[in-house]
């Protein structure tokens, strides 16, 4: 185990090879690069993004403009006349919207007043027209802002 050992020492405190000193030295013509080329040559080195003349591939993808606000949301909004199709049991809940998956989590809901309301309605929305607010209660029904 020592002797084993001891050649792994050697052969990593083993000094480089310096090519390019004579054919003597073992390292000497092209010393390991070759014949000819742009990578034979001193100061030859080629990019990684370089494709060989080909266009390049940040040049040939779409330019996308613009930018993503972080901040954004999208917004769902439902009519009076579309509400029964919203409605689970006489509420209309934005938590069993997301759990139905009719919208996304981070969606605010909007109830507008397009429509006539037939039923009483416990509605829970981020944001009402006033003229929905007067049907629903109208109705007998009853309007909760998130």
């Amino acid at each position: 185990m020592d002797q084993l050992h001891q050649i792994v020492l050697t052969d990593t405190n083993k000094p480089r090879k310096r090519v390019g000193r004579g054919n003597s030295a073992g390292g000497g013509g092209t010393a390991g690069r070759g014949t000819k080329g742009q990578k034979a040559r001193a100061g030859g080195n080629i990019p990684a993004r370089f494709e060989g003349g080909q266009t390049p591939y940040f040049r040939r993808i779409a330019k996308k403009r613009g930018f993503k606000h972080h901040r954004k949301f999208k917004v769902f909004r439902v009519n009076l006349k579309d509400l029964p199709r919203y409605v689970i049991e006489g509420k209309l809940s934005i938590d069993e919207l997301v759990k139905s998956k009719k919208i996304l989590p981070n969606t605010k809901v909007k109830i507008l007043g397009e429509g006539e309301v037939k039923e009483a309605y416990l509605v829970q929305a981020h944001q009402i027209s006033g003229s929905a607010v007067k049907k629903i209660e109208a109705a007998g029904g009853k309007v909760e802002i998130v």
